[in-house]
């Protein structure tokens, strides 16, 4: 056990009945700064009160409208912002859409997002996104959405539709927030995760790893997220994937042991949310993804892009959980 000198030292954070909403940014730096192996353990103890350490959740995302976003998100190829960004497409057709979902669905997700580069959804184009969320549905698909922000009569409009997830993440820490994106607010973030979560519908919100941050806008970050009203029911942790003609495509490499600690923090802190190990999978190593699952990732995307970067394919992920002994929920990857 610590010396003593850690402020959690001696803490129940073990404790697999304490949900808390009141951490503070010295309590998360001070997990942060445990010893690799009590960090890991108290991860572990804590995911195993909740989840099969052995199983994970399999989704895919799928682009329906991609680049031409008038937001200036320092890490996204898809602002119109940025030199040499994505060029703009128009919304996909639903049917186009339903197809991907149904390859996604045979090849194991159990759920599929869908995202669109909108700073917020235009009515006529709610309208299609729902009857693609009606569509997924009855495939048999959770349904999980990220358009931007949304205003309370929009939740409730795509909640309609039957909506399973929606995603909208904090980035990082709100100290830190303006060093990345100066096109919108943090409290308009905030504002649209209590929209979604007013119409019932089940939040998917986290952050990205290696913007520029130090260590206490990271502990920042897992905080903003551990004290809204409500724990997403997903937290999504990505590693910044660095895109040449963004202004972080020379942004420093993320120690991956650092990364593996933000896991640990959000299990920690979020005992019952699912953890999602999400963008900048391709450039971990089995080793490190091995220890994020460990520290608590119960989640992962899979599918050849996220939106619109890399991610490894469906077989080196199957290779990977059957080298670790774990399973998928729903489906399920396909055998070899």
């Amino acid at each position: 056990m610590p010396d003593g000198s850690s402020p959690l030292a001696h803490s129940s954070v073990t404790s697999s009945s304490e949900v808390r909403h009141d951490w503070t940014v010295a309590e998360v730096q001070a997990l942060l700064d445990l010893p690799f192996p009590e960090l890991m353990f108290r991860a572990q103890t804590l995911h195993r009160a909740a989840f099969d350490p052995t199983e994970t959740q399999i989704s895919t995302l799928l682009s329906i409208k991609t680049g031409g976003c008038p937001e200036d998100c320092a890490y996204c190829p898809q602002s119109a912002k940025h030199e040499q960004g994505v060029k703009a497409d128009k919304l996909m057709a639903v049917e186009a859409v339903l197809t991907e979902a149904k390859k996604a669905k045979a090849a194991g997700a159990s759920r599929f997002c869908m995202g669109a580069a909108w700073r917020s959804p235009k009515e006529r184009d709610l309208d299609t996104v729902c009857a693609m969320i009606e569509g997924v549905k009855q495939l048999g698909m959770e349904t999980c959405v990220t358009l931007g922000m949304l205003d309370n009569a929009q939740a409730h409009k795509l909640h309609d539709a039957g909506l399973d997830y929606y995603n909208h993440n904090l980035d990082t820490s709100p100290e830190y927030y303006g060093e990345i994106i100066s096109t919108r607010t943090y409290q308009e973030r905030l504002d649209t995760l209590s929209n979604v979560r007013d119409a019932g519908i089940n939040v998917c919100c986290g952050g990205i790893v290696g913007l520029g941050e130090n260590e206490t806008d990271r502990a920042g970050l897992i905080t903003a997220l551990a004290t809204l009203p409500a724990h997403p029911e997903s937290v999504p942790i990505n590693l910044l994937v660095k895109v040449e003609g963004t202004p972080l495509a020379k942004a420093d490499e993320v120690e991956p042991l650092d990364f593996v600690r933000m896991i640990a923090a959000a299990r920690i802190t979020m005992p019952k949310s699912r953890v999602r190990l999400a963008a900048g999978r391709e450039n971990m190593s089995d080793e490190t993804q091995a220890l994020c699952f460990l520290a608590g990732a119960n989640s992962i995307f899979y599918g050849e892009r996220l939106l619109t970067t890399p991610n490894p394919q469906a077989t080196r992920d199957r290779t990977l959980l059957d080298k670790l002994g774990m399973h998928t929920t729903g489906i399920g990857l396909p055998s070899a």
